[in-house]
C-alpha cells in the first residue's frame, strides 16, 4: 500500500488527477495548432474519443478557424459536417487547406435524425472528426453521444449557443468562442483539473476567419477580417442539395 500511495494518481489510473493539475484522461490527443492553447488543454491537445463543446454567441463565429489546424492533421480522413447552419462551400474549405473530398455533409430534417446520425458516425469510428451544430439538445442525448464517442478515436466537437453555458453537461471540455479585434477569444468553461478564469487570446495570422458557408439563397462566401465582414463571390458549392 505504501508503494501504491507514493505513485502519481495518473499512474494508478488514467482517470485520476490532482486538483492542481490538468488531467489527461483516457484516449488520444491531437495538437490544436496553437501552442498557448495546448498548454491549457488536458493532454496538450484536443481530446479524441470525448465530447468537446464549443459555445458560440452566433453560428459561424470562426469555429473553423479554431479547429482548422487540428483538422489538417487528419491525413485525409473523413470530416463529417452534421447539420451546419449554412451550405458548406468548397472554396472556403480550400482556403483552409482542407480537401473537399474529405468532407461529408449530413443534413437532417428532424433533430432526432441528427442525433442518430451523430451516434452512428461515432460508433463507426472511421471518421477523423465530427462537427455537429445544434440549437438545443437534452442532457440524456449528450450523455449518450459522449458514451458513443468513448468507443472511437474521433475528434467530436458539438457547437451550441452560448446560453447553454449555464446548463449541466457531461462534456469533459467546454469552451466559449468569439472573435476579437486581434484574433479569437477563448473561454475555458470546464476542463479536468484546475480552472482558468481569464479568457485566452489566440492570434490567427494566416487567413481570415472563414465562416465557410453560403447563406441560403445566396451565392456568397462569407468571411470576417477581425470585426469587418466582407464577401467573396463563390459560384460552386462543395455539395448539391439532395
Amino acid at each position: 500500500m505504501a508503494h501504491v500511495s507514493s505513485l502519481p494518481p495518473e499512474r494508478i489510473h488514467p482517470a485520476l488527477w490532482r486538483a492542481s493539475q490538468l488531467a489527461r484522461g483516457q484516449g488520444g490527443y491531437l495538437p490544436s495548432g496553437y501552442a498557448e492553447l495546448n498548454n491549457e488543454l488536458p493532454g496538450n491537445g484536443w481530446p479524441q474519443g470525448q465530447l468537446t463543446e464549443i459555445l458560440l454567441p452566433q453560428v459561424g463565429t470562426a469555429e473553423l478557424s479554431l479547429l482548422k489546424p487540428a483538422l489538417s492533421q487528419l491525413e485525409g480522413r473523413p470530416i463529417v459536417l452534421l447539420t451546419p447552419p449554412y451550405v458548406p462551400q468548397a472554396l472556403a474549405f480550400a482556403c483552409t487547406g482542407l480537401q473537399a473530398s474529405q468532407l461529408i455533409w449530413i443534413r437532417c430534417q428532424k433533430h432526432v435524425d441528427a442525433l442518430w446520425a451523430a451516434e452512428q458516425v461515432l460508433r463507426n469510428s472511421s471518421c477523423g472528426a465530427l462537427l455537429f451544430w445544434t440549437s438545443s439538445i437534452r442532457s440524456e442525448a449528450l450523455r449518450r453521444l459522449h458514451l458513443a464517442a468513448q468507443s472511437s478515436e474521433t475528434l467530436f466537437f458539438l457547437m451550441r449557443d452560448m446560453r447553454a453555458a449555464q446548463q449541466a453537461s457531461p462534456a469533459p471540455l467546454r469552451l466559449s468562442l468569439q472573435t476579437s479585434q486581434y484574433g479569437l477569444e477563448l473561454g475555458i468553461l470546464k476542463r479536468r483539473g484546475s480552472q482558468r478564469d481569464a479568457p485566452l487570446a489566440l492570434h490567427v495570422p494566416d487567413h481570415p476567419y472563414l465562416y465557410a458557408y453560403a447563406h441560403p439563397g445566396k451565392e456568397k462566401l462569407v468571411t470576417n477580417y477581425g470585426n469587418l465582414p466582407t464577401t467573396v463571390d463563390s459560384r460552386s458549392s462543395a455539395f448539391t442539395p439532395a
